[in-house]
């Protein structure tokens, strides 16, 4: 997820905007730079890589009181120099940076800048050329700028300056988060008030297409009509415990926010240098020469772990079972002649878990963990490790965990295909990149998940959640999700099992939450909808597109058929929030519930 910082002041900006952006690595990025401009004209700096690596380009000679940096994740061309920000206009006299998704951005270039040489594969260009391109018809800069935000349809925020008035940073947003910083002498944009917080903790917070005019002694924020919005500004008051919860009002709403960046970051983690993934040959070894995998979870972990028995069972063709670990530890399965556990810990200390691996080894079985925690127990104690790489997660209710685990259990399905000499027809770096850009949609979504959530949650005491196949385990999900920060009663079904007695649960207007996005059961789901309508439930359908109705309320992006749990959830998260929001609850910190469960 990018990152934006911009500063205008009396100071040299050099600094600033470099020790802003190594603020924002925590969103995850593969290249960053800063333009500089002063009396000589725009300096830009911009590296692949780290912000070390940024750094050790920027020439130190170059002082300037006005800049703006962005870290970037690749959309749109792959990561290199030449197609990370800042971008320039043909001239060189406009110099912007962009997050988000231009997605019109082929349409304008043709309509637009036939005659413009692009030197990039980005769509961020094509804003910057049209500017141009305005303000060469005879527009001034503001009107081009504002003509250009016009025509964009997508998610963006936006820095722009002028190599001809160094008097002005012009910025805008729309579905991506931006903050105009107030201070004494200086103002600021951000795209997190965690950038900037080194110089000023007063903050104006910018709505969706709203355009905002930065001066050193000024801030004026207008919107697309060029009427000038007033806005009190806000203090960011974050104490050591806040900081990294930044200005969301949860975690929880932050850690589903940061699930596209988790994506990124994963597929980052487990690539080598070639761009293939990779994991260490001893756990591909370990899973290719067991006879069945047991994957032992509780909680969210245990549903992520039924998607990944799909997953090694269809790719790999490896046997799996899947229990709940505070069960199978007093209930012990026959187990086969060649078993490896796999233990899934968002933390690695849940310690239902640790009672099955204290006694799996010590009957000499081998064990792999998949947690977010590097040094837990359940790392240590265990032969092998894979990491999450989802970062800190604060919010009891896991969410980005969740769909970490997913992704790794997909990975190393993915390579014990490929070192069994099974081919897939598909590439998953490709389909995990595709995941994280749909999960960018579907957290830009909130307006709608919060209506659904008042629509169906409002009043309700029950709520069921239905679906087939991969679908049901993420109702299970979803349904724990609503339960455990709304204290709604929620269940999740497999949609076939209504019939055998669930249905006789439902009364006029009991809320069913249906999943449709598995196309072989499609029709089948479709019939249980039928079933529980008829017994005057209120359905509530989410599909894939291209499997979509009339009457379905929400339709997701399409994704490989089978890493659709991977964004299906993601609409649920976001409804079991606002729906406990709704309900005065505690979102981060539910009652009776603790976010790592160390004792069984």
């Amino acid at each position: 997820m990018c990152g934006i910082v911009g500063y205008i002041g009396t100071q040299d900006s050099k600094e600033i905007l470099l020790r802003g952006l190594e603020k924002l690595e925590y969103r995850g990025y593969d290249s960053a730079g800063i333009a500089l401009l002063n009396g000589q004209g725009v300096h830009v700096f911009k590296e692949k890589g780290r912000i070390a690596d940024l750094r050790a380009i920027v020439a130190e000679d170059v002082d300037a009181t006005i800049g703006i940096g962005h870290t970037r994740w690749a959309t749109h061309g792959v990561p290199n120099r030449t197609n990370a920000h800042p971008h320039q206009s043909a001239s060189g006299r406009f110099t912007l940076v962009h997050n988000g998704v231009i997605e019109n951005y082929e349409l304008l270039k043709r309509d637009y800048l036939a005659d413009v040489s692009f030197k990039s594969d980005t769509d961020t260009e094509v804003i910057v050329q049209l500017i141009e391109t305005f303000v060469n018809d005879g527009l001034t800069v503001e009107e081009a700028f504002r003509k250009a935000l016009s025509l964009l349809k997508g998610s963006y925020a936006i820095a722009m300056i002028d190599a001809e008035n160094d008097e002005v940073i012009y910025a805008a947003k729309n579905k991506s988060p931006l903050l105009a910083g107030l201070g004494e002498g200086f103002n600021v944009v951000a795209s997190d008030a965690l950038a900037m917080l080194q110089v000023t903790n007063k903050y104006v917070e910018l709505m969706d297409k709203e355009m905002v005019i930065v001066k050193l002694d000024s801030v004026t924020i207008q919107n697309l009509r060029g009427e000038t919005i007033e806005r009190a500004p806000y203090i960011a008051e974050l104490d050591a415990s806040d900081i990294e919860k930044g200005t969301y009002p949860h975690y929880m709403l932050k850690e589903i926010d940061e699930q596209p960046l988790v994506m990124r970051r994963i597929i980052q983690k487990y690539q080598d240098e070639t761009g293939a993934l990779t994991i260490d040959r001893e756990i591909v070894n370990a899973v290719l020469e067991a006879d069945r995998l047991y994957i032992i979870a509780c909680g969210t972990s245990y549903h992520a772990g039924l998607v990944g028995k799909q997953l090694l069972e269809k790719w790999a063709k490896i046997p799996v079972e899947v229990h709940i670990a505070s069960e199978f530890s007093y209930n012990m399965p026959l187990l086969s002649e060649k078993p490896l556990f796999i233990y899934i810990s968002q933390s690695g200390e849940t310690a239902d878990s640790r009672a099955v691996l204290v006694r799996t080894k010590e009957l000499g079985y081998k064990a792999l963990t998949i947690t977010n925690v590097p040094g837990s127990t359940l790392s240590r104690e265990a032969d092998y490790t894979l990491l999450l790489h989802a970062g800190p997660e604060i919010a009891v209710a896991s969410t980005k965990a969740y769909t970490a685990q997913i992704a790794v259990l997909a990975i190393l399905a993915a390579i014990a295909a490929k070192a069994k000499g099974i081919a897939l027809d598909f590439d998953l770096v490709k389909e995990l990149g595709i995941v994280a850009n749909v999960m960018e949609m579907l957290c830009d979504a909130k307006e709608e998940m919060e209506k659904i959530a008042r629509e169906y949650l409002a009043t309700t005491r029950n709520c069921f959640f239905i679906g087939r196949a991969v679908d049901f385990y993420v109702g299970l999900e979803g349904a724990l999700k609503l339960k455990e920060i709304s204290y709604i009663q929620a269940e999740g079904f497999a949609g076939g099992e209504l019939k055998h007695g669930t249905i006789a649960l439902i009364e006029n207007g009991t809320p069913v939450i249906a999943l449709a996005t598995q196309e072989h059961v499609n029709l089948s789901i479709r019939g249980n909808v039928k079933e529980v309508v008829a017994r005057g439930a209120n359905p509530c359908i989410i599909s894939m597109r291209g499997l979509e109705t009339d009457e379905d309320r929400y339709v997701i992006p399409a994704v490989h058929r089978m890493l659709t749990p991977l964004v299906s959830v993601v609409p649920l998260q976001l409804i079991a929030y606002y729906a406990a929001l709704h309900r005065g609850c505690d979102v981060d910190k539910p009652r009776n519930l603790a976010k790592s469960v160390t004792v069984e």
